[in-house]
């Protein structure tokens, strides 16, 4: 390995990332089930120390990690991706033997001295070195980016959400792997700047170094971020609704300087826009941060990745950026106990850009973006399988993940789900499922996890009523329900028709218009009805006057299967298809 760091110094480092050594399938399985003695312990706090240098697209690593047992446990074990050699271990600061750790598949077994009793602490530091896994295509795929700026400056950063923490520093890979404080201290060459977690301890600097000091609460495991650049920043306090103030910071590119102060006027208006809807801004005692990333971004828990070139859409705002900032609710806030249940972080994140654009505009953009995300929809798996999953297994379609479902469908199946029990139970349940309470004020709420069954009970208990059959439809299988209609003479017969053939009692809505007297006179206009129809048992009828006319749904509020939409997608994809084949 050494020799093959020698070499890659002296050669182009667009050469050398082919030479990286393949990841392990532990490393790339973020999520894998824990292994006892992972489930033994609580992470109390990360100390982790990283030096990173662009030269050489390398980082030196040096993580203290202090950790209790709740039950007695012979050895601690990390994820680290194994491609990062270890130059030493100590327990408590005593120095391993080289014999007492290992880490072949990037599992990181070591030994402890001594037997550690249930309640007891240990410190477990691990210095190691090495370039790291390189992102093809980040975020989607995950690892770090080593790019410049236009003028030649160094420009890092990391996204690791899929392939997890691990790719560069020992945690444990897992959703329910966070530790309770982490500590950052980011060495980069001056005059660089490393944005953070959570809130700024200072900076010093030595010999031609910078070493950034952060601090964050409870981050997520893939939200703790490296992020480097010549950055500028701009720095406000937004007055919450709640009485706290909450710093705003984001960290731009000086070309950007024009561009960045025009996105830092949404901070307020987003912020305004989630707390009135949703609840508290999780992390007001830190910050709300955004960085300017070479890749498109992520929702790096207090500095979000922002990398979306400050596209302007004809809604008026920037989506990425109040996507990724949505997740600091439902994400970092709320994390899902496995990836089967992502969808609380992504269904519930995409929901909310429709749900702004009729809290700033009203009822046409809401439902222009909804159509949007209607036509995206694949019913290829179902959103939720009820059993533990990976990230790969959430999100490879190939391996039977509902994949983007879990965005738009679910945004949709939310959306569906507002209609039926209205906006006073849902958000109800929403806060409940976010804070763990349905009256969140700072400091009485701290960051949780949540699951599927528990959302739906709590949606239970906010309505009072037992919707089984909703979930079951929607989030258990992958086909939608289907709306039949039969007009017999005077009389529309409905029916709803499902893959699993159970009983589906979504009330709908249907739009009756009268038709005008048939003379030769002009017409007076067209009177017109909404009759609900309560689908007692999946079915019901209504009467229809002669000559009316009828729309089925005409406010959109259900999802279900639309034909349209299955041709609208053939359509497309042949398209596609076809373009690909002559080169275009």
């Amino acid at each position: 390995m050494k020799k093959t760091l020698i070499a890659c110094a002296s050669l182009l480092l667009s050469a050398c990332a082919t030479q990286q050594a393949p990841l392990t399938a532990t490393t790339v399985e973020s999520g894998l089930p824990r292994p006892p003695e992972q489930l033994a312990v609580v992470f109390e706090k990360a100390d982790l120390k990283l030096k990173i240098d662009p030269s050489s697209r390398s980082i030196a690593g040096d993580a203290l990690l202090t950790l209790t047992a709740r039950e007695a446990v012979q050895r601690v074990v990390l994820d680290l991706d194994r491609n990062l050699p270890i130059d030493a271990v100590e327990v408590d600061g005593e120095r391993l033997a080289a014999s007492a750790y290992s880490n072949p598949e990037g599992r990181l077994a070591v030994q402890l001295p001594h037997p550690l009793a249930a309640g007891a602490q240990v410190k477990v530091r691990v210095v190691y070195h090495g370039q790291p896994h390189v992102a093809k295509r980040a975020p989607w795929d995950g690892g770090f980016v080593w790019s410049t700026t236009p003028d030649g400056q160094p420009w890092v950063a990391s996204a690791v959400e899929g392939e997890g923490c691990d790719l560069f520093w020992p945690c444990i890979d897992h959703p329910m792997g966070k530790a309770k404080v982490v500590e950052e201290h980011f060495t980069v060459p001056a005059p660089l700047v490393a944005a953070g977690n959570g809130v700024p301890l200072g900076m010093d600097e030595a010999n031609g170094w910078r070493t950034w000091h952060w601090r964050a609460k409870n981050p997520s495991t893939y939200g703790i971020s490296v992020n480097v650049g010549p950055y500028k920043q701009l720095s406000a306090e937004y007055a919450s609704r709640f009485g706290n103030r909450i710093p705003l910071s984001m960290f731009y590119l000086p070309e950007h300087e024009k561009e960045a102060q025009e996105l830092f006027k949404e901070f307020p208006l987003i912020l305004d826009f989630f707390e009135s809807t949703i609840g508290p801004y999780p992390f007001g005692d830190e910050k709300m941060g955004v960085v300017e990333t070479p890749h498109k971004g992520m929702e790096h828990q207090t500095i979000n990745a922002y990398g979306n070139k400050y596209a302007k859409t004809e809604y008026g705002y920037d989506d990425l950026l109040q996507h990724e900032f949505a997740h600091e609710w439902f994400g970092n806030q709320l994390t899902n106990q496995n990836w089967d249940d992502m969808w609380l972080h992504e269904a519930f994140g995409t929901y909310m850009q429709p749900l702004y654009m009729q809290y700033l505009r009203g009822d046409m953009e809401y439902f222009a973006s909804l159509l949007q995300q209607r036509t995206r929809i694949q019913d290829k798996a179902a959103i939720v399988s009820g059993k533990e999953r990976t990230e790969e297994d959430v999100y490879d379609e190939k391996r039977g993940g509902p994949g983007q479902d879990i965005y738009m469908k679910g945004s949709l199946v939310l959306h569906t789900l507002r209609n039926l029990i209205g906006d006073e139970a849902f958000f109800r349940a929403i806060r409940m499922e976010v804070y763990g309470t349905d009256q969140p004020r700072p400091g009485n709420f701290a960051p949780r996890y949540g699951s599927t069954v528990e959302f739906i009970a709590n949606v239970k208990q906010a309505t009072g009523r037992d919707l089984g059959w909703f979930f079951d439809q929607y989030l258990y299988q992958a086909a939608l329900p289907e709306l039949l209609a039969t007009r017999n003479g005077d009389r529309l017969e409905l029916a709803w028709k499902t893959a699993n053939g159970k009983p589906f009692p979504m009330p709908v809505e249907v739009r009756v218009g009268l038709a005008a007297p048939r003379t030769g006179a002009a017409l007076a206009g067209t009177a017109e009805q909404i009759v609900r129809v309560a689908m007692d048992g999946g079915k019901g009828s209504i009467e229809l006057p002669p000559g009316a006319t009828y729309t089925l749904d005409p406010h959109a509020k259900i999802l279900r299967r639309a034909e349209q939409i299955e041709a609208f997608r053939a359509y497309s994809k042949a398209q596609r298809e076809q373009k690909a084949k002559q080169g275009g």
